[in-house]
């Protein structure tokens, strides 16, 4: 399981077709986080999906990613990166036709769940590959703001897509368009792409990988159901203690092994930790909005799904403007001013949003909003992701493109599962109280509240003279939900923008080297003194010939 390393300081010569090849597998994994938002109204009137059902089928598939993100860095690692990505691939388009065939809630969460598997290989080993390809230091930074130009621009138009999807066809064609996206990077990645691997990768880690899966399950599942149980309730509390305990017993796990999946001891490195926690709050307030505001779009506005996509666009162009000119910015001022700016950005846009009516101009705050969002988003991924890859050497590309992808990941579903429940409570309790003073009875009001449609459904049966004031009160409970649910992405942004204000570096360095005894322990200094070098040297390669 050897691989043969390519002599240094010689770039591959397909370097630039090998990074579109791994941006198209990028880009099908991100769209699917994003594509089912806009399909989430059609799959609650088709299947009778409550709001939790509806966070479980967007969460189901980022749970899994997010959660096994490590081990397909690890495996990938193992036994190949090319390896890895082409059989997450195969198996992405399976579960996809499998999720398409659904026919009840359950159906459709457990196929969306076995996507996320597949993605998890396929993530993380378009990133490693990345960085052993492209090998001088300034071509990298470039590669990777593409690579993250592309993620930003996935995230927006998977509604776009889905959107025009569900004019033409039934729900179940957002998850078959990935079909034959899939064939066209199995055919070019199987020309195109080089092997690669860490030759001292270590032994399989069974118990880290069920502890940190386990560990942000359980959060993910008591974030999501906490409206229903109650935030103070035994189970609530229950399940954050139990999550806190699998979490800790994760990373006990990690410091005891002498080969783990995970070496926690990276975090020491200012520039690493602050790296993730930027993108992974930054991701939290993004995933978090976009859940609301597909809704809105087509709930609140009545728009139809392509309309709603469409309205969504904003984020595409203005991520996609960002993205290479904060590596422009990055290079000229440091990353800390840039990423910092990002994520105050961003917290600027959720909180325009957190002051929107009902009725308010889409020409007007929405559009304001949305593009400080999306450049805050431009500026803040690339730099951040570069901070994170330049700590490490090449031959744990995959373990810094796992843990990338993973703060992407859990940021983004923990961002879900927290403003969805956030949304959900707001919703429910305002909705239930409007209802009341209707005399609408109690056990209606309790049903009309386990989402908007249903409670829009509901409003539609009542007498003509109280319906419009039903419709009224749904739509006004949604935009309570959706003021506080912005107004905690707002808060999760600020705090990220802190962090990366005390604790980001402004220029990479190399820290001094430390002694520390056993093997392990060296690998993890090896890794340390590799902080920064990615903006000062070129990495050395470790990819081998494609067989």
């Amino acid at each position: 399981m050897t691989a043969s390393i390519l002599p240094q300081g010689r770039p591959d010569s397909r370097r630039w077709w090998i990074l579109a090849v791994l941006c198209l597998s990028v880009l099908l994994v991100v769209v699917d986080n994003t594509i089912v938002n806009v399909a989430l109204p059609t799959i609650s009137r088709k299947l009778s999906a409550s709001t939790q059902d509806l966070q479980w089928v967007v969460d189901a598939y980022s749970l899994l990613f997010a959660g096994l993100l490590l081990v397909g860095g690890n495996m990938g690692d193992r036994f190949g990166r090319r390896r890895a990505l082409q059989a997450g691939l195969a198996l992405f388009a399976a579960f996809s036709v499998a999720a398409a065939l659904s026919r009840t809630t359950g159906e459709l969460i457990a196929a969306r769940a076995a996507m996320g598997v597949a993605a998890a290989l396929i993530y993380p080993a378009t990133l490693a590959l990345l960085t052993n390809v492209f090998t001088v230091a300034r071509e990298r930074a470039t590669a990777i703001g593409i690579w993250s130009g592309v993620s930003g621009l996935a995230v927006a138009i998977g509604p776009v897509t889905g959107g025009l999807l569900l004019r033409h066809f039934a729900w179940g064609s957002v998850f078959l368009v990935n079909v034959p996206i899939v064939a066209v990077a199995l055919a070019a990645g199987a020309w195109l792409l080089p092997e690669s691997r860490d030759q001292h990768a270590g032994r399989f880690d069974p118990a880290g990988a069920v502890l940190s899966v386990a560990g942000v399950g359980l959060l993910t599942w008591t974030v999501i159901e906490a409206p229903r149980h109650g935030w103070e309730s035994a189970t609530t509390l229950g399940g954050f203690a139990g999550s806190a305990v699998l979490l800790a017993a994760f990373v006990l796990s990690q410091l005891r092994r002498p080969d783990p999946m995970l070496d926690v001891r990276l975090f020491r490195n200012p520039r690493f930790t602050a790296g993730s926690a930027s993108i992974a709050l930054a991701f939290f307030g993004l995933f978090g909005f976009i859940f609301l505001i597909t809704q809105y779009f087509q709930l609140v506005r009545g728009y139809d799904p392509l309309r709603a996509g469409v309205a969504t666009l904003p984020f595409a162009i203005v991520t996609g403007a960002f993205s290479p000119l904060a590596i422009t910015l990055m290079k000229r001022v440091g990353t800390k001013a840039v990423v910092t700016a990002g994520l105050l950005l961003m917290s600027a846009g959720f909180l325009v949003a957190a002051g929107t009516p009902v009725d308010a101009a889409y020409w007007g705050r929405i559009i304001v909003a949305m593009t400080f969002m999306a450049a805050g988003l431009g500026l803040t991924a690339s730099p951040a992701t570069e901070a994170i890859m330049g700590a490490l050497p090449p031959a744990k590309a995959g373990v810094g493109s796992a843990v990338n992808d993973t703060t992407r990941e859990v940021g983004g579903t923990l961002g879900v599962a927290v403003v969805g429940s956030v949304l959900s409570s707001g919703y429910g309790s305002h909705l239930v109280a409007a209802l009341s003073g209707l005399g609408v009875p109690s056990r209606v009001a309790s049903a009309a509240s386990q989402s908007v449609v249903a409670g829009l459904a509901m409003a539609g049966h009542l007498p003509p003279a109280e319906r419009e004031v039903a419709v009224s009160a749904a739509q006004q409970a949604f935009m309570t939900g959706l003021h506080q649910g912005s107004l905690v992405a707002a808060a999760a942004t600020v705090a990220a923008a802190l962090v990366a204000l005390i604790f980001l570096p402004s220029r990479a360095r190399q820290p001094l080297a430390v002694t520390e005894p056993g093997a392990a322990a060296a690998r993890s200094v090896a890794a340390a003194t590799q902080a920064g070098i990615a903006a000062a040297a070129p990495a050395q390669p470790a990819c081998a010939a494609r067989p």
